[in-house]
């Protein structure tokens, strides 16, 4: 979790011409983490100093910002979006050439010959599907022979075999999870439990957020998250809030 202290929440606004945009679709494009902003044009995301936002919606053109000193400092921006257009070039409808009167109108209107010719094509009636056929040339002369092989098998030669040791790759792969895990812990906890839990129900501050992290992790937060013990977790975060509180109130 060390790796993630340089990171920090930001609180941002989609704005347009008329106001509040919703639904926008903002994610940081160097950690491929992303959110919406809600009914207010509200979000909160991730974000490190020279991170790109991508902010898009169906109704305006995508826009990309950089983030800035100011940006990090202030911990809130606004992003105005411009409306999409969308303009069609000027033709003529011209449906058909009827005259209104059915009994004339009926005759002149020409049969689809694509359909007609699509269904001769695809007519398989006349066709004996129990007829035998020939053996596929390709198939029996052309395709390359299949290999069998054991990945498990072990190396012959005078009577003896080899065996290659993975205890040190298990236990690398391993660690490597591990690791992993705690790099991805405060996005998936903040993703799962929701800002409004963090900020808003144990009124944390957005600056201390990873500090806060920090303070209830000996009491094995990350082990109960993925045990799946949320519970738990939920009951030990807002009992540490408390004492947290007083902590950073007194500093």
């Amino acid at each position: 979790m060390l790796s993630q202290e340089k990171s920090k929440i930001i609180s941002g606004k989609v704005l347009d011409s008329i106001g509040a945009v919703k639904n926008a679709n903002v994610v940081n494009l160097k950690t491929n983490q992303g959110t919406f902003s809600n009914e207010n044009g509200l979000f909160r995301i991730f974000v490190s100093l020279g991170d790109s936002l991508r902010v898009s919606s169906i109704q305006h053109i995508t826009k990309t910002i950089v983030i800035k000193k100011s940006d990090l400092k202030n911990h809130e921006f606004n992003i105005k979006l411009v409306s999409n257009i969308y303009q069609l070039d000027e033709f003529e409808l011209k449906i058909h050439n009827l005259s209104g009167r059915l009994g004339i109108d009926a005759k002149s209107v020409p049969t689809d010959r694509k359909d007609s010719l699509l269904n001769r094509l695809m007519d398989f009636s006349k066709i004996d599907m129990k007829a035998a056929v020939a053996d596929d040339y390709i198939d029996k002369h052309v395709r390359p022979p299949i290999n069998q092989t054991d990945p498990n098998a072990s190396f012959s030669g005078a009577g003896a075999s080899v065996s290659i040791p993975f205890k040190y790759s298990e236990r690398l792969w391993a660690l490597r999870k591990e690791l992993a895990h705690r790099k991805s812990f405060p996005y998936k906890i903040l993703s799962e439990l929701g800002d409004k839990f963090f900020f808003d129900e144990l009124k944390i501050p957005i600056e201390k957020y990873f500090h806060f992290l920090e303070y209830c992790n000996p009491l094995g937060i990350e082990d109960l998250h993925k045990k799946g013990k949320l519970l738990e977790l939920i009951e030990i975060l807002r009992r540490e809030s408390i004492s947290y509180h007083k902590i950073i109130k007194n500093n």
